[in-house]
């Protein structure tokens, strides 16, 4: 159902379990189609060869037809016909091999467009909200979900898998990926893989590489050094590839260094290739590809979703030898043993309707677990449900629902026509009534926050004020601003002046800037936070779940902090053109001057303050930190529960590399989650890789422990280290 309130169309939908309970009896024609089950017997279908040695062997059977048929799409978004299963895309399989269609489908916090076909598709909560639970099992057990949901809707490739970092704060894509911190990202992307490729489908990892803004994506040339590259955005994607060991890599949209991404030799070559022993396929991003030679020798695999490359003038460059044959067959090998390795030859998807129930229960209890509670004022929070006796719960749609991020990861509501593009969608979650649920016997009243004058009035009469803001966010373009839209800054002084009890939940895909923090006594940041985030927040804000997550990213005071006060481009580009193609308008340079200094490392090496630091995030609990003993392998300390309920600490640890390095003042190291009831203690032993306290040396084109003095810092956030300690190497 459409609703039009304040010039955004919103897709709201009743949530009763009826509804979605109604979901699991779909008519035979809103199944999608059944896959292909050639009885094929070639020596390649022998499950005790490698995947290797199963691709050599079909490779040898395959004409050069064939082979040219593998190595790029059939078309986007449905466009193949009956033989597609409505996802991004197919890369049609050759069924006298036993070779499927390969079914790409959108699915980065859920999977798209399956409203298409009468489907129903979880919506889980953004995955900087899972980055935000800093908790590598949990990141499996999303990404094991979301495997499910694309084996029950019978796709077996995913392209979710976001892991460029926040070097851009106002990017419209940050809620898709995984924080400003390599290390962080990296290693929850990777398990989020894994999870993903436990259901036999093929995982992929992007957009590689620096597709860290999505102002003028496809005509934007990044520029920076190698080694600000390898310690920044590429520490993410090679945590996550040799890690997650991922079957493709999708390549981004810009230029880097002056070539385009996906035919960059230095990005596709010699690092993913080469030094990083990647074994599985790249693909470009959906129409990210320019060329057929130069794009095929600097190692791209794949042109999606279409052949105007890699079809017939692929065909003919090869016969022509402007491209060798063995370089076709290392493409095609690289696709073939990637379908072996993930299992879609021998266990393909049957199709089965979703159980909604089961992704419900764990998109709350990841929300639960990624919700930050940034203040708290004098106890403000949890709500006594059993004394407070009115409530005020204002803005943000809070009476209907919760909001999802756009583009190629927006999920359908349930019950929805698809969602179109940059349209925020508001799931129906609602904060009103998950906040009645918990407090029965108070009075809770609703205003829009349309008037902040009405609101506030509304907000002085109740005991307690909950005003919820939003900040809707979406590939295709970024915020110009930090600041919150629609004058909800206004709103929440406006409230806050009126009754000193004031809560602020944010829905956010990132950070934001709050020049009231001053003003209100608690604040949690929710992101945007799934199917079931009305029900999480209840549960934190009324004390049923003690928060525990840490922010993946800083919160800067106001733009003017930020190594550039403005998106880099954004003055060339014209209102809405954040997609624009190439010659459309002029390419331009996009210059990382701040290099290394990412998020934290910026505020860090410039000494500024930020509004709340990366890494921070509160507990209706305390815990104290003592004992450090540091090395340069491996770290212990204690950490004691000093409240009196029992909650999880995220336990941090940085180190700041001998001055010779010349890099920022600090990064992380490691980190873990520690249980403990009220009073208890546990010592943490914590290994520390050698890579994360390196530099990669231009000159050696290798990583290097430089000698010297490192100084180790515990604690639980980046601007909250008690615990320090020097080691020598």
């Amino acid at each position: 159902m459409n609703h039009y309130t304040r010039g955004r169309k919103l897709a709201l939908v009743a949530a009763t379990a009826g509804a979605v309970a109604a979901l699991a009896f779909l008519p035979a024609w809103a199944q999608p189609p059944q896959p292909q089950t050639p009885a094929v017997h070639g020596p390649w279908m022998d499950k005790s060869l490698s995947p290797d040695k199963r691709a050599d062997l079909v490779l040898a059977e395959m004409t050069l037809d064939e082979k040219i048929v593998l190595v790029h799409g059939a078309g986007g978004f449905g466009a193949a016909g009956s033989r597609s299963n409505g996802g991004a895309g197919m890369i049609a399989g050759i069924p006298r091999l036993g070779l499927p269609d390969l079914q790409l489908a959108d699915s980065a916090v859920g999977v798209r467009s399956a409203a298409d076909r009468g489907r129903y598709a979880t919506l889980l909560p953004s995955t900087i909200g899972e980055a935000a639970t800093w908790d590598p099992k949990l990141a499996f057990e999303y990404g094991k979900l979301i495997g499910r949901e694309l084996r029950d809707q019978q796709y077996n490739v995913t392209l979710g898998g976001g892991v460029d970092i926040t070097r851009e704060p106002r990017n419209g894509r940050n809620f898709e990926y995984q924080g400003e911190d390599p290390v962080l990202a990296g290693k929850m992307v990777a398990q989020l893989i894994r999870g993903l490729q436990s259901q036999n489908l093929i995982g992929d990892v992007k957009h590689y590489a620096f597709n860290d803004q999505e102002t003028g994506r496809s005509i934007g040339n990044v520029k920076l050094g190698k080694r600000a590259m390898r310690e920044t955005d590429l520490l993410a994607f090679e945590i996550a590839v040799t890690e997650g060991q991922p079957g493709m890599v999708m390549c981004s949209y810009n230029k880097v260094n002056g070539d385009w991404a996906c035919e960059n030799s230095y990005l596709l070559n010699s690092v993913l290739k080469k030094a990083w022993g990647f074994q599985g396929f790249v693909l470009s991003d959906w129409g990210g590809t320019h060329s057929t030679a130069k794009a095929a020798l600097a190692g791209l695999d794949n042109e999606e979703p279409g052949y105007r490359y890699f079809g017939d003038p692929l065909k003919t460059a090869v016969t022509n030898g402007d491209v060798p044959l063995a370089r076709l067959d290392d493409m095609v090998h690289r696709i073939v043993r990637t379908e072996f390795a993930a299992g879609i030859v021998d266990d393909p998807p049957r199709g089965r309707v979703v159980d909604p129930f089961a992704g419900a229960e764990l998109a709350q209890r990841i929300a639960e677990q990624a919700s930050v509670l940034l203040k708290n004022d004098r106890g403000q929070l949890p709500l006594n449900a059993a004394m407070v006796k009115s409530i005020a719960v204002i803005g943000a749609h809070a009476d209907s629902g919760v909001l999802s991020g756009g583009g190629s990861a927006q999920v359908d509501a349930p019950g929805a026509d698809r969602a179109r593009w940059n349209v925020p969608v508001w799931f129906p979650s609602s904060p009103l009534a998950a906040i009645r649920a918990k407090a029965p016997k108070a009075k809770v009243e609703f205003n829009d926050g349309a008037d902040p004058a009405a609101a506030a009035a509304l907000a002085k009469a109740a005991e307690i004020a909950i005003v919820f803001v939003n900040q809707p966010t979406s590939e295709g373009r970024d915020v110009p601003t930090l600041t919150l839209p629609d004058k909800q800054d206004d709103l929440v002084s406006a409230v806050a002046a009126a009754n000193p009890h004031t809560i602020v939940v944010l829905e956010t895909g990132g950070a934001v800037s709050m020049p009231w923090i001053g003003q209100v006594s608690a604040a949690l940041e929710v992101w945007y936070p799934g199917i079931c985030g009305a029900q999480a927040a209840a549960n934190i804000l009324f004390g049923d779940v003690n928060p525990s997550a840490k922010l993946p990213v800083t919160f800067p005071k106001t733009d003017a902090d930020l190594p550039h006060p403005q998106i880099p481009g954004i003055d060339l580009i014209p209102a809405g053109g954040g997609r624009g193609g190439r010659g459309r308008l002029p390419d331009f340079d996009i210059d990382y001057t701040e290099g290394l200094k990412v998020g934290y490392k910026w505020f860090d090496a410039e000494d500024k303050q930020p509004l709340f630091a990366f890494g921070h995030g509160l507990s209706y609990t305390s815990f104290a930190y003592s004992g450090l003993k540091a090395a340069i392998d491996s770290v212990s300390f204690t950490v004691r529960n000093t409240g009196k309920r029992a909650g999880v600490e995220i336990v941090e640890v940085y180190a700041g590399l001998p001055a010779a390095a010349n890099e920022p003042p600090k990064r992380l190291v490691a980190w873990d989650k520690v249980a403990l009831a009220p009073g208890a203690s546990k010592t943490v032993t914590l290994p520390l890789d050698p890579k994360f306290l390196s530099i990669f040396d231009e000159q050696k084109d290798d990583w290097s422990l430089l000698p010297g003095e490192y100084k180790i810092l515990v604690g639980g956030s980046s601007r909250s280290t008690p615990l320090t300690a020097v080691v020598s190497h």
